[in-house]
């Protein structure tokens, strides 16, 4: 039976202590999209948004939301990452009238956990932005889904997404 490592004596939420645990290389990868309407799709391509590049501010805050992971998931230790990156690819389908951009992140570190949760918060942040930045151009965006790719490094091993 596997002891519930989240709770302390109390039954109550505690931080996992992870002192004991073995310094390895851990990277995930995690993927969200965005479905937007034809003229974001065509603001986003051709730089016309009027608050900017939004690729490059969706990247900065996909960045940022890796780095202060622990600040708004309670329960995640704080990381000194050694790397975040984001990168965007579009699926176009014109005579459907679908745009979608998908957003992939890879987290990487060297420590005692895992960075899975760095990985789904920077999507998540960078997907939010760009919502942001373009809900003047039309609100009925849709966000998801958010899902794990790949973990590797740790204890319980590797894993890959179907």
């Amino acid at each position: 039976m596997n002891e519930l490592t989240h709770f302390n004596t109390q039954g109550r939420a505690k931080m996992v202590d992870v002192s004991d645990k073995a310094e390895t290389v851990r990277i995930a990868r995690a993927r969200t999209s965005v479905i937007v309407n034809q003229n974001i799709y065509s603001q986003i391509r051709d730089g016309s948004n009027k608050k900017g590049d939004v690729f490059a501010v969706a990247q900065v805050a996909g960045i940022m939301a890796a780095k202060n992971t622990a600040q708004i998931i309670p329960m995640c230790h704080p990381l000194a990452l050694s790397g975040v990156d984001i990168e965007f690819e579009w699926d176009v389908d014109e005579k459907r009238g679908h745009y979608e951009v998908i957003l992939s992140t890879t987290v990487k570190t060297k420590g005692p956990t895992g960075v899975e949760m760095e990985a789904l918060t920077a999507a998540s942040a960078a997907a939010l932005t760009i919502y942001d930045m373009c809900k003047a151009a039309g609100k009925e965006m849709v966000i998801g889904p958010t899902m794990l790719l790949h973990k590797s490094g740790g204890k319980s091993g590797d894993y890959s997404r179907a």
